[in-house]
């Protein structure tokens, strides 16, 4: 019996970063799968750079969005068409993108049936997302192993991280922050992201720097604390910097990065990410850091359907009661998560590598 050859991926997740991060643990499925694989992505601009850095992505395209002229269009349906794509996976299904992929005479064409984006689609498979059942990147996971079985692919056995950077970088990355902010490489680092990135409901400064004095206070050996931010958050997080120093505790603010990825290496060099469900707490996750999140007790946003992709050690959450304060995140008790955190925080955070083969 002839082995199934390698195929030409194409694989949509043209959203938000902490979105596309949980897309990772899919694009890792489909190119480990057979070696002649190739995975392209289509990503916004945003995205674009941690895409050239993901290990499992072999070509990068770039959507220019909804709101691209009739030019961009016509180029982006050109370089499709060209590329004789033998399938396409849409991860977040979309009218625009499932015509697109029509259009471009992609043969077989999966996506989760969501609403009327599904006819442009001849394998649909049937999720319920909004039930948030399970963790949005096992949705995702479902959707890769699906293609794989469609294309006669083995479906591989996968671990954490899905960001496997070598542990030169982790090293280097300490030793930079170390001179950048003088931090001590004998104590764990415990990285504070308390942005938001204009859409997560999350903790506000006061409640993060009360935390972070928790923690602080429960452990024998003081950490080293680092905050981050993302674009045009810098002053919030010395802000932050200021309200936690006022609460007797030392902490940096970790100088800007040169972007995205940058930022990225950057967050391999902690011992614990704490933040609230946004990008970088689920860059942390795919490079398997442990992380503490806060999320709103909504169904669409629980910390089921938003876990990380970390291992299961190295993944704490909290969020409010599951009621009519769902969204209010002033009814986390901020004293039970710090005990929580400090009894937990793993004292190894070195990841081991991504286990392969298949099942």
């Amino acid at each position: 019996m002839s082995q199934p050859r390698g195929q030409r991926l194409l694989v949509v997740r043209n959203d938000k970063l902490g979105d596309f991060m949980l897309a990772w643990p899919a694009l890792a499925c489909l190119k480990q799968a057979h070696p002649d694989n190739r995975v392209s992505v289509l990503v916004p601009s945003y995205t674009a750079g941690l895409a050239r850095a993901c290990p499992w992505v072999d070509e990068v395209l770039v959507d220019p969005g909804d709101a691209a002229t009739r030019r961009e269009q016509r180029a982006l349906l050109a370089g499709l068409r060209e590329r004789r794509f033998d399938a396409l996976l849409t991860l977040f299904s979309t009218p625009r993108i499932g015509w697109l992929g029509w259009r471009a005479g992609i043969a077989l064409r999966l996506a989760p049936a969501t609403k009327w984006a599904q006819v442009f689609y001849n394998r649909r498979i049937v999720q319920r997302r909004s039930r948030s059942a399970r963790p949005e990147y096992r949705y995702n996971l479902e959707l890769a192993e699906t293609l794989l079985a469609q294309l006669g692919q083995p479906i591989p056995a996968l671990e954490p991280p899905y960001w496997p950077l070598p542990s030169a970088t982790r090293a280097e990355q300490r030793r930079r922050l170390a001179r950048e902010c003088g931090l001590d490489v004998r104590r764990r680092w415990g990285f504070v992201h308390g942005g938001s990135g204009g859409s997560a409901v999350n903790l506000t400064p006061a409640r993060y720097a009360e935390l972070v004095a928790a923690i602080d206070a429960r452990l024998d050996t003081p950490p080293e604390w680092v905050l981050t931010s993302g674009p045009g958050e810098h002053a919030a997080a010395a802000a932050l910097c200021d309200e936690i120093a006022a609460r007797g505790v030392a902490a940096q603010v970790m100088p800007p990065r040169d972007d995205l990825v940058d930022f990225a290496h950057g967050l391999s060099a902690a011992d614990l990410l704490i933040a609230g469900s946004t990008g970088p707490l689920h860059i942390a996750g795919c490079l398997d850091v442990p992380t503490a999140g806060f999320y709103p007790a909504k169904r669409s946003a629980t910390p089921l359907r938003w876990q990380t992709c970390n291992r299961d050690i190295h993944r704490l959450a909290f969020s409010p009661p599951a009621h009519e304060h769902a969204t209010d995140m002033s009814r986390i008790d901020i004293e039970a998560a710090a005990q929580a955190i400090a009894g937990w925080w793993p004292t190894s955070t070195e990841p081991p590598m991504p286990a392969t083969g298949s099942r």
